[in-house]
Parts: structure tokens; sequence; C-alpha cells
């Protein structure tokens, strides 16, 4: 065991754990909470704790130092928070096997949770539907999947998302499973519009009014799909959700690299000289959502109006928040 800064005894594999993340050898939402809650169980086991306290110390060290590997990626705090509330008992043994208990439950729903949240995806998508995708989602990709084995026949528009185009990635899955797809560039979204029955998006977070930051580009194209009339369908696993909005707390926004919108090479064309102090570029990731112009919010757990999401969040990790070793 070493020793967290206040001296509670940490396991060593919990120690790796945390390294792997942050240096994103462990990378991915799902991936990153999945190995969490395993750590905080092999935590319990190996915890050589005498007294129930001394049991609760180590596991709050533990997730304290899992926490601060990345803490605004928001399935982390999510994954401790749901082992972390199913820590119960009065003795030590009992403590130990409700904490194991609870991350192997939570480590089964996310094994099945892109599964779940596909096929009840696919059930508001009808046979001959296009739908028009922004950015790359395996969670969106899970609800045309599952659409695809029920027998149903799509179509798909896709914008290429710059400046990554990351709208390359689902096209080429797509193709894979045999849907049509019209690849289109990110400013003639509006004009496709009228040829889609849906747009069908991911998810980076969610907060507690049912707001939706995703790769930036996705709240314009909510805004027109709304005048359009098209609906907007978001898929997001309940990972993805940010409880900590429930107390006020706003998502921050990523800003990327200027070079993917104006790589070195190009910067001529556009700045008088290499040291033109009056030319600045914005590369901003993400954007919000609000929810009046989301129709609906899929999960593994269903589907729900976005103003409603709150329900599921007090739900799943309780009613308030805070540092998730705190719970």
């Amino acid at each position: 065991m070493s020793t967290d800064d206040s001296g509670t005894a940490v396991d060593p594999a919990v120690l790796e754990t945390a390294d792997d993340i942050a240096s994103m050898e462990i990378r991915g939402a799902a991936t990153i909470a999945d190995a969490a809650a395993a750590a905080l169980a092999t935590q319990a086991r190996h915890s050589s704790a005498e007294t129930p306290a001394a049991f609760r110390d180590q596991l709050r060290a533990a997730a304290k130092t899992l926490y601060e590997t990345r803490p605004t990626a928001v399935s982390l705090p999510n994954a401790l928070r749901f082992v972390l509330r199913g820590m119960d008992g009065e003795i030590v043994p009992e403590l130990r096997e409700s904490t194991v208990a609870r991350a192997e439950t939570f480590r089964s729903d996310l094994e099945q949770a892109q599964t779940n949240l596909g096929e009840i995806g696919a059930n508001r998508l009808r046979d001959g539907d296009v739908v028009l995708t922004h950015c790359h989602s395996t969670d969106a990709l899970a609800c045309i999947e599952a659409a695809l084995e029920d027998g149903k026949s799509l179509e798909a528009i896709v914008k290429e998302t710059r400046p990554r185009k990351q709208g390359h990635i689902t096209a080429r899955q797509l193709r894979e499973w045999g849907v049509p797809v019209t690849l289109i560039v990110d400013n003639a979204a509006r004009r496709y519009l009228d040829e889609a029955d849906h747009v069908l998006v991911g998810a980076d977070s969610i907060a507690a009014d049912g707001s939706v930051i995703n790769k930036i580009g996705t709240s314009g194209l909510a805004v027109n799909a709304r005048e359009r009339g098209v609906p907007v369908m978001v898929a997001a696993q309940t990972i993805k959700l940010h409880p900590d909005t429930m107390t006020g707390h706003t998502i921050e926004i990523e800003n990327r690299d200027e070079d993917e919108v104006l790589p070195p090479e190009e910067r001529t064309d556009v700045a008088v000289d290499s040291a033109d102090d009056g030319l600045t570029v914005e590369n901003p990731a993400f954007d919000v959502t609000p929810p009046r112009h989301v129709d609906a919010i899929v999960t593994e757990h269903g589907q729900f109006p976005p103003e409603s999401i709150v329900t599921l969040m007090r739900e799943l990790f309780g009613e308030t928040t805070g540092e998730p070793w705190e719970v």
C-alpha cells in the first residue's frame, strides 16, 4: 500500500490506474469509468482497514486519487459517485462486500449500456427514414445499428464536422453497414434538413436542465432543425450526465489548438506576416444546445424529454454533489 497526501493507504493498483488515466493510456468516457469502478473494487478487496472509519477513509482516498487525474472527464466522477453511494454496512466485511458488489453492478450495466441505448433509440427510427448526423458518436451509431438489425432501411446525411472532419469516421462506419450516405460540408446542413426525418447526435455532456454539450455546430444545427420541424434526438449513456450542474456548476467549453483551423503552412494566406498580432484564431471544441431545441435524450435507461433528465441524475448520483469522495 502507498499513501495519499493525508497519509491514508491507497492500493498500488489504484495508483497504477490513476497514472494510466492521467497519461491517457486509458481514454474514452466508458473506458475511464470502467477502470475507475474496477480500481475502487480492488481497493475494497485489498483494504487492511480494521475499522469502518478507516475503510471509508481508504476508499475516499482512492477515489480522490483517481478523480484528480482528469476532473473534467464527467464519466470519471460519475463512476466514483455511483460506487461510493453503494458503500454500506456496520462492519468492514459488510462495507467491503457492498462496495465490490456496487462496482460490479456499475461495470455490468456499463457493458450493456450502449446496446440497450441503441435498442431504445432504434424505436424512434422508422423504415425508410433519412438521418442527419453531426460529428462521430458511437452512441448515435448504436441507434442506427439497432434499427438496421430490426430490418429497417435507413439513409444518412453526414456533416463533415470541421476542422477535424470526424464525420468522415461516421460516414465510413455507415457505409460498412450498407447505409447510403450523402457527405456534406457543414454549411450545407440547413439546405439538407428538408430531406431529413431526424437529426441524430451524441453528447459530450448533459446538464441538469437538459442542455446538451456536444461538438461545435450542434447548437446551430438544432436551431435550424427546430425551425424546419425536424426532430432532434440526442443519444448519450448516463455516464455523460453532469450532476455538478444541479448546483449551478457551469460546464467549461474546451478550446483546442488553433493549428487545427489554420495550420502554420497556411497562416501566410491570412496573416500579414508571421508575427501578425491582429489575427486571432478561436477553435472551441463544443457548444451548448438549449433543451428547447431537443426533442428527446435517449439513454440506456429510456428516453426522456430534456427537461426531465435531472430526475434520472438524482436517481443515479444523488440529490447533492460535491467532490466524489465526499459522498
